[in-house]
């Protein structure tokens, strides 16, 4: 992996991208609406779309969807503590796998001794959890969670506080998103962004730029030849 040599930071977004848990987060949803007895009828899709666009679009979609469920609790902050707490529960009944690639790719990073970063939507009890279960996402040194920032992705404020923090004046920074809102985010820094995400995701189609770098996986990679 040569190519990882020129640049001295990476950064991380982590459901979808480090670790495969995109479905589970569906399944909380699903099942944080269940437990109040409302049925989200969607598929993956509908919640990648409603998910990976803006940041408050699983609010709205779900609240148009159950305008029920809104009128019982418009503090969707209420609801998202319920499904923070059903992933959690999810998590503890199941296996979490790392994506295609992660492994190899975290284990040159670290024998090269370049610095990595993952900048997270997820809360820090989630990342403990999942953490616990692959001992390799330790070679990760620096962690920023939901709770370090105020505004989410898209808004650039998580990756900023990364750089500023975890990088030196001159230092090349690249950084490897899977959602469209997490890679605008990203495109608003000074770090070079990398679209990670399989060839059938919807969304993709709307990437017309050709200058932006995408990839399937992290082990389809081969070179970056970025000036």
């Amino acid at each position: 992996m040569q190519w990882i040599k020129k640049y001295r930071l990476f950064l991380f977004d982590f459901d979808g991208l480090l670790v495969d848990t995109e479905e589970l987060h569906f399944q909380a949803y699903i099942r944080m609406c269940a437990k109040r007895g409302y049925r989200l009828e969607w598929n993956f899709q509908a919640f990648s779309h409603a998910a990976h666009h803006t940041s408050s679009g699983l609010k709205d979609q779900i609240y148009a969807d159950i305008p029920d469920l809104q009128a019982e609790e418009p503090d969707w902050k209420v609801l998202y503590e319920e499904k923070k707490k059903a992933f959690l529960e999810i998590l503890e009944e199941g296996h979490v796998n790392l994506m295609s690639g992660v492994q190899e790719l975290l284990t040159a990073l670290n024998e090269d001794k370049i610095k990595c970063c993952v900048v997270t939507n997820s809360p820090l009890s989630v990342i403990h959890l999942i953490r616990r279960r692959h001992p390799l996402l330790d070679l990760i040194r620096y962690w920023i969670t939901r709770e370090n920032y105020s505004r989410s992705k898209p808004d650039p404020e998580c990756y900023q506080y990364a750089i500023r923090t975890h990088s030196r004046p001159g230092d090349l920074v690249i950084g490897f998103e899977d959602s469209p809102k997490g890679f605008e985010a990203l495109r608003r820094t000074n770090a070079v962004p990398v679209m990670i995400c399989p060839l059938d995701t919807a969304y993709l189609k709307n990437f017309t730029d050709n200058s932006i770098k995408y990839y399937p996986s992290f082990d389809s990679i081969t070179d970056l030849n970025f000036p």
